[in-house]
């Protein structure tokens, strides 16, 4: 356990997100190679691996891009493996995705409304959403009538996860968020996943800085080559002497 203010006391519960021997491909290129993964109510998980390991497309394969060819994804006891895109986005699961992808000649505004409409959300809904997005990031308010494409990177960032957070998320996806940022950036980005899990929002965190991430998490996986080859508590990671070789720089 990391500290004591971020602890998931259902160990034995039914997982939230379970992935049984998934597979998924382009074209003839296998790219998920039979991933077994859990991610329980409560907890952050990181992903992580070299690029082209597989990560992204495990997430993306979640939301149903592109399609498994193989094995289960199951949500809340759910079989999610088949179901549409939109459908998936209104079981609450959400996605920021690697590269940001925000809709760069829409206003901030338009941006945010576009995560709400993922979902079935209320005029409530959607006015509490956007109180609780900027309450996390101020930055966004004060640019609420601006463009998204004339964003910093670190503000489309924001922009990225608060548009994911207006469909109230029980399950972020959050797919290298703190790529080509400055280090506040990235300590602010950090602290706000961390805040959000400890509201009781669900993670599972791709990202690139594995140090970080595994500081962050409750348990990690690595995944190399569209396998996962080592999975445990993020503490038994962060002293695996695999993983310091491989990608701590130890």
């Amino acid at each position: 356990r990391r500290d004591g203010e971020r602890h998931v006391t259902a160990s034995s519960a039914t997982p939230l997100l379970a992935i049984r021997s998934l597979r998924a491909a382009y074209g003839k290129i296998e790219a998920l190679k039979g991933v077994d993964l859990d991610i329980k109510a409560g907890e952050i998980v990181a992903l992580i691996g070299a690029n082209g390991a597989g990560k992204s497309t495990l997430m993306m394969t979640i939301f149903g891009r592109p399609r498994a060819r193989a094995g289960r994804i199951e949500f809340d006891g759910q079989d999610i493996t088949d179901v549409p895109t939109h459908d998936i986005a209104r079981l609450r699961i959400a996605q920021s995705p690697e590269g940001r992808r925000i809709f760069p000649r829409m206003s901030v505004a338009e941006n945010l409304e576009m995560g709400a409409d993922a979902t079935d959300s209320s005029e409530a809904d959607r006015a509490s959403g956007l109180e609780r997005v900027f309450a996390l990031f101020p930055r966004l308010k004060e640019r609420m009538t601006q463009r998204g494409g004339t964003l910093s990177g670190g503000e489309q960032q924001m922009l990225a996860i608060g548009r994911a957070l207006m469909s109230r998320p029980r399950l972020l996806m959050l797919d290298e968020p703190s790529l080509g940022l400055a280090p506040l950036i990235v300590k602010r980005i950090f602290e706000v996943v961390a805040e959000l899990n400890r509201e009781g929002t669900t993670v599972l965190l791709v990202e690139q800085n594995a140090r970080m991430a595994l500081k962050l998490a409750h348990r990690g996986y690595v995944m190399e080559t569209g396998s996962l080859t080592i999975a445990g508590p993020s503490a038994e990671l962060l002293a695996d002497p695999r993983v310091q070789s491989a990608y701590l720089g130890e």
